[in-house]
């Protein structure tokens, strides 16, 4: 009797069950693709440290959006959700507004940023080399590839197409066996690291492929690309939407070439969004661990200005190219409006006599009360082909270009000495 009741009071609470489960249906099919993130789920994102480095400005070690908002300013654009952020004078180095600008995040293949400011001046552009089997025999799986061919010889000018449109690890490696092997070009880069005051970048892989210990930050990234703009080479390769790449050498026949085009949405466009006007590189990433990560340059009325953004929500298609579109249309409007919450400094070799700190200011403070106007941190919370240097690089889109030739800006604190300026020629 005691199984046949139990029995009866199993079969009451499975149909009582299957009511409960027929009323909720309709709710569930009617409910949203995307349930909004309740504090559980805001809880298991990781959160920036509370402390980290003032180098730059006391604001830029402070989690959070950073902009001064005085009168006239404009707001600041509310769908971007990167982990880390920064808008910047490529002129001057006056960072606008920035969001953990010093979290040390995993930054994919914008490291390849760093490594073009380190090999360019080494390697003549005109020098040819036979690829072995041992040079690509180190590529991490699933590495992005160009398509760089074992016993197939290639001119230090088509890897470097390979590097900067394709984001080709396989031409990284090549370039690295080139300049002695890849520990002791990741040894130079973090060297140069060191020499710039990147201090939150540690190299472990010179494509920027995912390794423990790989960080860069938003700030580093973002002084890193102003270092490498002052290389026309490294201006020619991050603005160049497409190019030829040679093709495997058949024998008996004339060896051909395919075409390669920039990955970097914002100089090429998409079938679901423009190229961004005045855009000139500089490069992009996406892994695993990073996520989604950009440093962009950009011109426009005269002014440059570079962003940068790590780790976005992957909500949204192309998210880290249209948040870093809408960070530049904020920094072209508060530009000469806000005032600055901090600065971009200086290599150490800039300084006179060198010296740890770098920069145009002392580090303590600088940045705190920009021109003297109150200070009003934002109450926002974080996340709310090419034949050659003469060649003339039309970028998809943008009336303007930086480019070799044209009218020569000069930062008086720091010179970007070939930063140039030229007008897209109407056969663009």
């Amino acid at each position: 009797m005691a199984r046949i009741a139990g029995g009866r009071t199993a079969r009451k609470r499975i149909a009582a069950a299957a009511v409960v489960s027929a009323a909720l249906l309709p709710v569930l099919v009617a409910g949203p693709a995307f349930a909004a993130p309740g504090p559980d789920t805001e809880d298991k994102q990781p959160k920036p440290p509370a402390g980290m480095s003032t180098l730059g400005g006391m604001k830029l070690g402070r989690p959070g959006v950073q902009v001064n908002l005085t009168p006239g300013v404009p707001v600041l654009p509310k769908q971007v959700t990167g982990r880390s952020w920064i808008v910047a004078d490529a002129e001057s180095g006056q960072i606008l507004a920035a969001n953990n600008a010093h979290w040390r995040l995993a930054p994919a293949s914008t490291m390849k940023m760093l490594f073009a400011d380190t090999l360019l001046p080494k390697l003549p552009r005109t020098q040819s080399y036979q690829v072995k089997p041992s040079d690509l025999a180190t590529l991490g799986a699933g590495s992005s590839l160009v398509g760089v061919k074992e016993k197939q010889r290639y001119t230090v000018h088509d890897l470097w197409l390979g590097v900067f449109l394709r984001s080709g690890n396989d031409a990284v490696h090549v370039l690295s066996e080139m300049n002695g092997g890849v520990k002791k070009t990741v040894a130079e880069m973090n060297e140069r690291a060191a020499e710039l005051q990147a201090l939150d970048t540690h190299v472990v892989s010179p494509d920027g492929y995912d390794e423990p210990g790989q960080v860069s930050s938003a700030y580093d990234l973002t002084l890193i690309a102003r270092s490498g703009l002052q290389k026309k080479d490294f201006r020619e390769y991050a603005a160049t939407p497409r190019a030829n790449f040679p093709a495997e050498a058949k024998k008996g026949r004339k060896r051909g070439s395919f075409e390669i085009q920039n990955t970097n949405k914002l100089l090429t466009g998409d079938f679901d969004m423009p190229a961004y006007q005045g855009i000139a590189g500089v490069k992009n990433g996406n892994t695993t661990h990073a996520g989604q990560t950009f440093t962009g340059v950009a011109e426009r009325n005269g002014r440059v200005l570079l962003v940068t953004v790590m780790n976005p929500s992957p909500k949204e298609s192309h998210a880290v190219y249209r948040e870093a579109g809408r960070l530049l249309d904020w920094g072209f409007s508060a530009a000469g409006k806000v005032n600055p919450v901090g600065e971009l400094v200086a290599p150490k070799s800039a300084r006179p006599g060198g010296g740890e700190s770098g920069g145009n200011l002392p580090v303590e403070g600088r940045g705190d009360t920009g021109d003297g106007g109150e200070d009003k941190t934002a109450a926002q919370p974080a996340g709310g082909g090419a034949d050659g240097a003469g060649t003339a690089l039309a970028v998809a889109g943008g009336a303007l270009a930086l480019l070799v030739g044209g009218v020569l800006l000069v930062n008086r604190r720091w010179p970007l000495p070939d930063l140039v300026r030229r007008r897209r020629s109407p056969q663009a």
